[in-house]
């Protein structure tokens, strides 16, 4: 590959830039293993595609906001590395794909010119903090959750605990009891409230959706908000050392919680309180609103005249509403499977500025909000949209339905669940007008079980799946969810597997479901409530027609976008990296952890530096049990076993009556620099100590 030079202000951005490049040039040569480079570039935001030979590179926007020269950003790096599409996520971030892997540094370097970063947007890592779109405008907050959204996100940018965990962790921030931010499914999730004059938060723990959801567990009514980083803290140092690390499947922290209890999890992490870095964390808050940011509100006020049509009364009812700032609406823009090409976004970009804040951000739903719109540019901004085919109405309704990339570029998608979205919005917009105003029912389609499109808490979902013929032919499928959705105060429903129909009778599922539920329901009940009134068993009923296999056609083997006939091809998942079992390399590794330790020390990161000290022990350690075949998988495992096998077989002698006893001085002692000074010394003794064990063991 081509080498490049930077020349950005910040030296530790800098760093990991050119990391990536000459970790990028290392694994071309046939120096770093395969899979140590997946996860290396996983957690900077380089992700395998579905097709071979080039990558998806996540961009990660903490709470979805983007600045206008950010977002042209983006849209000028689509044109040049990618192939001009940005495709806005349920995280609230921007993705490109098609990019060649060589060019991931350069592309990364000229994000940063605009303080935009691709660091541990995938991998098993902190991935983006996602928080509700409307914080900072809504009526109904108690405050503006912005501030601690994004202190969240750089506290754990970079941060030694969150660097390799067994999985991923998501966090979510909404701004009021309504919890459109869907705290519920989340790893950590946190809801506004004041007590007694003070903020703080509702905080719900371990939440999430995938093949086996499970709904968060309340661990505070309310946690000050100089309390919140120090708990998530302790909570992540649990999870770093007891999560699973060998089955990627089993490896999410709810399955921790699942594990060893609620009570046992909470009774870990108080434990690891004396060790954290700070016991209180105040987040600025100053800086953050309209008037504190130059060049934030808009300047210009158009003289259109909004049109006296339905259409423009519609988008008007469901797209636009007044804020908590009078005089300043916001506006919801849906986006049709979250794709939006670099074009658009320009010209959107080059007549938006001036006209509405500086500040637009990418919603769940794989749309955009345009704040601090004054009320007489509304009409402006409408024939705007309307000019790019962008003025639909029914931003937050049925008719806006929540796909992930499926089949086009997804590893691990089973069938489309792209091309399908507008066939299913082409139902409601001609069979159900009238639903351009339901915002009860949420539709969410995912390409496989995964759930990256929350079919998991959708009141009407779908998942990319697959069938057998009697012919034992293979057809596309689509597994049908019922019943999930948003109680409300980090309370949600995990829908229900109703049956599964032949791809191609997804529109019909959604006819008859929508068809009942307007026949049968009571006046004013809600699509959840009927749901609950005629139980799982009487919808299967009602869909197993639709289900008949019987009477198959040759296009129901042809799935939607498609031109062949239909076979399962998916590939490896890359949500997480794959532990690799090679001995030197974990040495390696532990050499270089040790580097990192040390450079932190002399830094003054005290705190940091003890937290790598720690991974030199359990990385050494692993090296020398997997010389043995000995199988573990969390890191509090590799501890008791390294006991087991060396340290009571008298193979390895330490000053310290037990391994664990040295190792675990972390969770037992404050950051202090005398604590720093001897653990680390310790760390480096035993790698010295694992290194010639291992000489001695090859020699022999």
């Amino acid at each position: 590959m081509q080498s490049f030079r930077t020349e950005l202000e910040n030296p530790l951005v800098e760093k990991d830039i050119l990391d990536l490049a000459r970790k990028i040039e290392l694994f071309r040569d046939g120096k770093i293993h395969e899979e140590k480079f997946r996860s290396l570039r996983l957690a900077r935001g380089v992700y395998g595609q579905r097709q071979q030979g080039v990558q998806m590179v996540r961009i990660k926007l903490p709470y979805g906001k983007m600045t206008f020269k950010q977002w042209k950003r983006i849209a000028d790096i689509s044109d040049e590395y990618s192939i001009g599409n940005l495709h806005l996520t349920t995280r609230q971030d921007v993705q490109i794909h098609f990019v060649s892997l060589d060019r991931t540094p350069e592309l990364w370097a000229q994000l940063e010119q605009d303080d935009i970063t691709l660091r541990e947007a995938c991998g098993n890592t902190v991935r983006n903090v996602t928080a509700s779109i409307t914080s900072g405008i809504d009526t109904q907050e108690p405050f503006d959750v912005t501030p601690y959204a994004d202190a969240i996100f750089r506290y754990f940018l970079r941060n030694p605990i969150c660097q390799e965990m067994g999985r991923k962790i998501k966090i979510a921030i909404s701004n009021s009891d309504a919890d459109t931010a869907l705290t519920y499914m989340h790893d950590f999730g946190l809801i506004p409230k004041v007590l007694d004059g003070k903020r703080g938060f509702k905080v719900v723990v371990g939440g999430g959706l995938g093949a086996q959801p499970m709904l968060a567990y309340t661990a505070f009514e309310f946690l000050e908000a100089n309390q919140v980083i120090p708990y998530f803290e302790a909570a992540l140092r649990v999870f770093d050392r007891h999560g699973e690390r060998n089955s990627r499947h089993k490896a999410r922290l709810k399955f921790l919680i699942q594990k060893i209890g609620f009570d046992k999890f909470v009774e870990l992490v108080n434990a690891e309180t004396i060790a954290i870095k700070n016991k209180t964390f105040e987040i600025p808050t100053i800086g953050f609103s309209e008037t504190e940011i130059e060049g934030y509100l808009p300047t210009q006020t158009a003289s259109t005249v909004a049109p006296e049509t339905d259409e423009y009364k519609t988008w008007l009812q469901s797209n636009v509403f007044a804020q908590k700032q009078e005089g300043y609406f916001g506006v919801y823009v849906r986006i049709l499977n979250g794709n939006i090409s670099s074009n658009t976004s320009r010209s959107l970009i080059e007549q938006l500025d001036g006209y509405v804040a500086n500040d637009v951000r990418v919603s769940i739903n794989q749309g955009l909000m345009l704040r601090f719109v004054p009320e007489a540019n509304i009409p402006y901004i409408y024939e705007l949209l309307k000019a790019h085919d962008l003025a639909s109405p029914g931003a937050n309704s049925i008719a806006n339905i929540t796909a992930c990339p499926g089949t086009d570029t997804c590893n691990l998608a089973i069938s489309d669940s792209t091309n399908i979205t507008s066939k299913l919005e082409a139902v409601i917009s001609e069979d159900f007008p009238d639903l351009i105003y339901n915002n009860d029912i949420k539709i969410k389609i995912s390409g496989c079980m995964n759930s990256c499109g929350q079919h998991g808490m959708a009141n009407i979902g779908f998942h990319g799946s697959s069938l057998k013929s009697a012919d034992k032919r293979v057809l596309p499928a689509l597994q049908v969810l019922l019943g999930g959705g948003t109680v409300g105060n980090g309370v949600g429903r995990v829908a229900d597997k109703v049956i599964k129909v032949p791809s191609k009778r997804g529109p019909e599922v959604l006819r008859v479901l929508l068809n009942n539920y307007e026949e049968n329901a009571t006046e004013g009940e809600y699509f959840n409530d009927y749901y609950d009134r005629q139980g799982e068993k009487y919808f299967y009923s009602l869909l197993k027609p639709v289900a008949d296999l019987t009477t198959l056609k040759d296009d129901d083997f042809i799935d939607w976008g498609a031109s062949e006939q239909f076979a399962t091809e998916i590939g490896v998942g890359e949500c997480a990296g794959v532990m690799i079992d090679l001995v030197a390399t974990l040495l390696f590794e532990s050499e270089e952890k040790l580097e990192w330790t040390l450079n932190a020390f002399n830094e003054n990161r005290v705190a940091d530096s003890i937290y790598h000290a720690y991974s030199v022990f359990v990385s050494a350690a692993k090296a020398l049990l997997l010389d043995k075949s000995v199988n573990v998988s969390t890191q509090n495992a590799v501890i008791e076993k390294f006991d087991e096998h060396f340290v009571a077989k008298g193979e390895i002698t330490i000053a310290q009556s037990s391994f664990k006893e040295l190792v675990l001085q972390i969770n037992q002692n404050e950051p202090s620099v005398d604590f720093a000074t001897s653990y680390i010394a310790e760390a480096k003794a035993f790698l010295a100590l694992a290194k010639a064990y291992r000489e001695q063991t090859v020699e022999a």
